[in-house]
């Protein structure tokens, strides 16, 4: 049992980490009717790992944290994590920022699903009841067959695939190798698959669409505005801190105490998508991320029950 002070420090890093992405989430979709994606991302990442090293780093080890028997691993986890940022960051370019988070929220539930089909692991009514209100909800955001479609809400649904993939490799790779080391390895496959996406398509010769999220996608890199230099860095920062926060928040807490803490995501991107780009949730918005964070919270509550039930019943099964 982990002590309840570890619990709430563990939530204290949940929470943290959760208001840092928000800082990278906005400012990326700020900057995204000027640079190319690549462009930001590749910076982001340079910045990231520069303070990993100075401030993360020499507390893990030093340069010992590169070492690993299980490279590819890390290489795939990266490229799961790549194509979710990626996927998400083009969809918040179109769509606004408390949609795409809402509808990203989704990922939980779909780690519900990869459980099943890639860990062999078994899944209650409950918990199939959440995947099948959380399924519900997305269909409300992303209304299908309406005027209302926009196929850029698709990219955050994307994105929570490419997440979930991610989680289901962490729990294959968790077990042998640290939170360093795996942060470490998702900033360098960002700055090599941003850095070679910025040699093909940097030139902009693939530009021109009207579309917001392709233009962000295929658009040339235009030179650093100095005003912005502090925002990249800012981007940097979050992303480091963050990365790091959340992990330490699993490493501290129970998985089942700190999950909640990451929504506090939605009401911050609610208010920050209104104070700066003044989008707000339509009212079937509004109950399209109800169904989505209820479903949510419904699986929390589910997998909180089932480990006090196996705590209780660990006592004899050990005197059996």
């Amino acid at each position: 049992m982990i002590p309840a002070s570890s619990n709430l420090r563990g939530a204290a890093s949940a929470s943290l980490a959760v208001m840092f992405f928000a800082l990278v989430d906005s400012s990326i979709k700020f900057l995204s009717d000027t640079y190319a994606l690549h462009q930001v991302v590749l910076i982001r990442s340079l910045v990231a790992l520069a303070l990993f090293l100075i401030l993360i780093m020499p507390f893990y080890g030093g340069w010992q944290v590169f070492r690993t028997k299980r490279l590819a691993l890390h290489i795939l986890r990266g490229a799961c994590v790549v194509f979710a940022n990626l996927t998400f960051f083009l969809g918040l370019a179109e769509i606004p920022l408390a949609d795409g988070v809402a509808i990203f929220f989704v990922s939980p539930l779909i780690i519900t699903v990869m459980s099943v089909l890639f860990l062999r692991e078994t899944v209650g009514p409950w918990r199939w009841t959440a995947v099948g209100l959380g399924l519900a909800g997305v269909l409300v955001m992303v209304r299908p067959g309406t005027t209302a479609f926009q196929s850029a809400a698709l990219l955050p649904l994307a994105a929570a695939f490419g997440y979930a993939m991610l989680s289901v490799l962490t729990r294959k790779i968790g077990t042998t190798e640290s939170a360093a080391t795996m942060s470490a390895y998702i900033q360098i496959v960002f700055i090599a698959v941003c850095a070679v996406s910025g040699l093909i398509l940097g030139d902009g010769a693939f530009a021109g669409s009207t579309r917001p999220a392709l233009d962000f996608l295929f658009r040339a890199w235009p030179a650093l505005d100095a005003v912005d230099w502090w925002l990249f860095l800012l981007i940097g920062a979050g992303s480091c801190f963050g990365g790091f926060l959340i992990s330490q928040a699993y490493r501290l807490g129970e998985a089942n105490f700190v999950a909640p803490f990451e929504y506090v995501a939605m009401p911050i991107s609610v208010v920050t998508g209104f104070l700066v780009f003044g989008d707000l949730p339509d009212l079937l918005g509004w109950f399209g991320i109800t169904l989505i964070i209820g479903a949510g919270l419904l699986q929390l509550w589910r997998e909180t029950v089932n480990a006090r039930r196996l705590a209780a019943d660990a006592p004899t099964l050990r005197r059996g």
